[in-house]
């Protein structure tokens, strides 16, 4: 049986990752912050609590010789110091890639972000016709994107790939659903933003294509040096989301839509985002990054992930639920 270490599989993503490889028959240890999940307590699995920014605690992860790193811990946020970022998102990852590659680690797989192809109108580009936006300024995409170049420049192809998510929903979700659940709820209009009116692609992949991405990933020998966008076959709209939303969370609530211009928001969105530079979550919304995300055309093809499920015998998750 072949061992897979999941790092951040105490988290949301992490432990629908851990959960899904032990179902695929591996044996799953899993690094933990702080607590481990209820999700986790009840598979049985191994954890080790771990601080990734701390050097001393990657050495005694591959005490187990793990033939397969999946690394998914990181700092996710649209605000917060620079400095936090640059320690958890790739001072992190080049010590733990490091690692894997002298303890002969197979492949070390990285979970990157959609948002390293900046947050643009897109019109359906795949992998190989998307570039990382060297411009982007917040310190989340940022890092990611320098992680990925590290990989790249320090690991041989076959022993790396990364997987690039958009925005993940589904079982356990504490952030994205929430947060817009929280804004549905109390707000009396529901508000978009520049000239799509709502009609943009709202990019969604639900958490179990997430975690069939990252087992192709790891095994299939085209993965080697490849990233790939995790992103649900079914075109979802800004106006579309909020609708769906409303009726699984709060049934009977009619949402009234209106749409502001981008010379109106933008002073309040960046106003959000000065006055949380030192929090963990906002202050309040939209941040600028939030404002970005929500008021452009996130259109990406997911042609090389369905190949790779097609590989692996896989079929795409069909959205049923945002729960």
């Amino acid at each position: 049986m072949e061992t897979v270490l999941v790092t951040g599989a105490g988290g949301y993503i992490g432990s629908n990752a851990a959960a899904s490889f032990a179902r695929a028959g591996y044996r799953v240890i899993g690094t933990v912050h702080r607590t481990v999940s209820a999700r986790l307590a009840q598979l049985g699995l191994k954890t080790i609590t771990a601080d990734l920014t701390d050097t001393a605690s990657i050495p005694p992860l591959f005490a187990d010789r793990p033939d397969y790193v999946v690394h998914i811990a990181a700092r996710a946020s649209d605000v917060g110091r620079d400095a936090w970022f640059r320690t958890a998102n790739y001072d992190a990852v080049t010590r733990l890639a490091s690692a894997s590659l002298a303890h002969g680690v197979k492949r070390f797989v990285y979970l990157s972000t959609a948002d390293v192809y900046g947050l643009h109108d897109f019109n359906g580009e795949d992998e190989d016709a998307l570039a990382f936006d060297e411009a982007v300024t917040n310190p989340y995409p940022k890092y990611k994107i320098l992680s990925e170049k590290w990989l790249a420049a320090n690991l041989p192809r076959e022993r790396f790939s990364c997987v690039r998510p958009c925005v993940v929903y589904g079982r356990g979700d504490t952030s994205i659903t929430p947060r817009t659940v929280a804004y549905l709820k109390n707000a009396p209009l529901v508000f978009h933003f520049g000239k799509w009116r709502g009609r943009n692609r709202w990019p969604l992949a639900h958490v179990e294509n997430v975690c069939r991405a990252l087992q192709a990933a790891m095994i299939l020998p085209e993965a080697g040096g490849q990233g790939v966008t995790v992103l649900d076959s079914r075109r979802v709209t800004v106006s579309d989301y909020y609708h769906e939303l409303a009726a699984e969370f709060l049934p009977g609530k009619r949402l009234r839509e209106a749409t502001l211009p981008m010379s109106l928001i933008r002073p309040v969105a960046a106003l959000a985002t000065a006055l949380s530079c030192n929090r963990t979550q906002p202050l309040f919304d939209p941040t600028l990054y939030a404002l970005d995300t929500v008021s452009h055309n996130l259109d990406f093809s997911n042609s090389r992930m369905l190949a790779w499920f097609d590989k692996m015998g896989m079929e795409e998750f069909r959205h049923d639920s945002y729960r």
